[in-house]
């Protein structure tokens, strides 16, 4: 591990080769592996689409058979001379006769029935087609006496019959045969399907060469299988635990490793027979085999390419690099960087370039710092000033404000105690910051003052939302924004004006605007004014404020000293319709609601 880590840290080049690769060969494999999986999941998918298309055929067979047989059944019953000879109280030989003649000519060249028994209900001798010398048939009313109140026919599980041909297999479709004119029960029928031949027609539909279909009946018993499985036992004899089949068809596997098997059914809508067939999942591997290495060899042959490939793009790409890092190495730390020779236009000659005008930039933004922490020391100084200045007269004010309220003069005592707490709030104590409750506070009593001084001229609303009263910000940045609205907006114009104060919180910060109806501004007065605010601080004239006064320049330089350049002034305006003044700070509070320090370093 610690020559490796010695031989990936003594070249660029050895890093950028074992990552690429790396990467590169990553998703190879990964690619390979879907792709054999693809392969996998494909060729089970097809054998499971192919083994349903043929459980579907076998199921229109059964139906055409089936619906036949049922038909054949009830043409039967009504026949006039099946129920002649059944009505009748003693045998006749001519009807009986007759009956066996209409029998063989109705079985005749339908290959897959065996037997068609017409039973009397009295000691007459039942009539069949082919002569009956045993049957191991039992009714379905040996066990549930009352069955055909309920249902009109039933099929009979597998059983054998002997006739004079021999014995075999059938399965037999058995019904009450009723008068026609009384509907009372008068005898019984039987029509035995062989079982062989719907057996020779499941054997020739192979699944995937070893698979092989099932034919269940409605208790899962074998109805026709391969030689090896046995009628009349049912499939979980065969395959315990096999689960109930949910659905009209379906899907799914049995067993573990070599003995899974892929199962398909689908049980029949004309009698309660269900189809089933078993894949064997080994069939399907032994293609995906082919898969296997078809994928191994491709993914063998593209892993090689990458790596013959990326080892010659890298040796391209760090050569010069390599030229670099040494021309810089030899370079000494205490000159200026020197300018290198650019030889290429490509990334590393675009890099060279980028790096020798670095050195000029960073003497040029070395002044700008300067000049910046000068702007802003000077801003600094200036807010104290204003602070400074007007303490005497605060004092002088509360002492007015005591004598006016002893002389109980109202109004003045109302008009300087306003004047006294917004000088209070001037002063503060130097701090450069505050809550936005307090500033909006220091708003109220510049606002009070100018209501008494100028009466019936305005009103004064604060939309501000209260979650937001415990955030701090830089103070004295409303009060020069509303006193700006009033004096060249609201004064200037006839009639009750409006100044409102928003305050919400916005996905940047949050965000305040200061409205008025004011008279507005012209389109070159707004252009001339929008052109002093985003003048660049070297280009602009460096004029001293006049004594107390918050001018819009200073509001925004004091914005972008302490927020950053996005946090300046936005000012809207339409000529004889008002003003709004915008500016955003920043959230002061972090994700989980306690106060962050976003405020710069100047926050005592």
């Amino acid at each position: 591990m610690n020559a490796l880590q010695q031989w990936l840290g003594k070249s660029l080049k050895h890093k950028l080769s074992l990552l690429i690769i790396i990467t590169t060969m990553v998703p190879l494999l990964f690619l390979g592996f879907f792709s054999f999986n693809m392969a996998e999941s494909l060729t089970e998918e097809k054998a499971k689409i192919t083994g349903m298309n043929t459980l579907r055929q076998l199921e229109a067979y059964l139906d055409t058979m089936v619906k036949d047989v049922e038909n054949m059944s009830l043409f039967l019953i009504g026949h006039n001379g099946v129920q002649s000879y059944l009505k009748s109280s003693e045998s006749n030989y001519v009807q009986q006769t007759t009956v066996i003649n209409f029998l063989t000519n109705l079985a005749f060249s339908k290959d897959y029935i065996a037997n068609i028994i017409v039973e009397p209900l009295g000691n007459k001798d039942p009539i069949s087609h082919k002569s009956l010398v045993r049957s191991e048939f039992k009714d379905i009313t040996e066990e549930i006496p009352d069955y055909y109140a309920q249902h009109p026919k039933w099929w009979s599980f597998v059983h054998r019959q002997w006739t004079f041909e021999g014995v075999r297999k059938v399965i037999t479709l058995a019904r009450p045969i009723r008068s026609t004119d009384k509907y009372k029960p008068i005898g019984n029928l039987q029509i035995n399907l062989d079982q062989a031949v719907i057996a020779n027609q499941f054997r020739q539909a192979v699944l995937e060469k070893s698979g092989f279909v099932l034919l269940l009946d409605e208790q899962n018993r074998i109805i026709v299988g391969p030689p090896d499985m046995e009628t009349n036992l049912t499939l979980s004899d065969y395959y315990p635990s096999i689960g109930e089949f949910e659905g009209v068809s379906g899907s799914m596997d049995y067993g573990k490793d070599e003995d899974k098997k892929t199962i398909l059914y689908k049980k029949m809508s004309s009698v309660n027979w269900k189809l089933v067939g078993i894949i064997p999942s080994q069939e399907y591997r032994s293609q995906n085999q082919y898969f296997l290495k078809l994928t191994a060899v491709a993914v063998t042959v593209a892993v090689v390419f990458v790596i013959v490939l990326v080892l010659f793009l890298i040796q391209k790409i760090t050569n010069p690099l390599s030229v670099l890092a040494k021309f810089l190495k030899n370079s000494s730390p205490e000159e200026p960087l020197p300018a290198l020779p650019v030889k290429t236009v490509d990334e590393v000659g675009q890099l060279i370039i980028s790096y020798n005008r670095l050195s000029s930039r960073i003497v040029k933004l070395t002044d700008e710092v300067k000049l910046s922490e000068s702007l802003k020391k000077e801003a600094d100084m200036h807010a104290l000033q204003v602070q400074i200045n007007p303490h005497f007269l605060y004092n002088t004010l509360s002492s007015i404000h005591w004598l006016a309220l002893m002389n109980q003069d109202v109004k003045i005592a109302e008009m300087v105690g306003s004047l006294s707490d917004f000088l209070r709030f001037s002063l503060n104590n130097g701090q450069e910051y505050c809550t936005i409750q307090q500033e909006i506070m220091h708003v109220r009593h510049y606002v009070n003052i100018q209501k008494i001084r100028y009466p019936d001229k305005f009103e004064f609303d604060v939309r501000v939302e209260e979650s937001l009263y415990n955030q701090t910000m830089l103070k004295l940045l409303l009060q020069p924004l509303v006193e700006n609205s009033m004096l060249h907006g609201i004064l200037s114009r006839d009639g009750l004006g409006m100044i409102t104060i928003y305050g919400e919180r916005v996905p940047g910060g949050i965000r305040f605007t200061v409205e008025d109806d004011g008279i507005g501004m012209s389109p070159d007065r707004l252009r001339w004014l929008q052109e002093q605010l985003t003048e660049h601080p070297q280009q602009q004239e460096r004029e001293k404020a006049e004594r107390g006064s918050y001018g819009l320049r200073n509001v925004h330089k004091r914005l972008l000293l302490h927020y950053g350049r996005d946090a300046g002034l936005e000012i809207e305006s339409t000529e004889g319709a008002g003003t709004r003044v915008l500016f955003t700070i920043p959230d002061t509070m972090d994700d989980t609601g306690h106060e962050g320090n976003n405020k710069g370093d100047d926050k005592p």
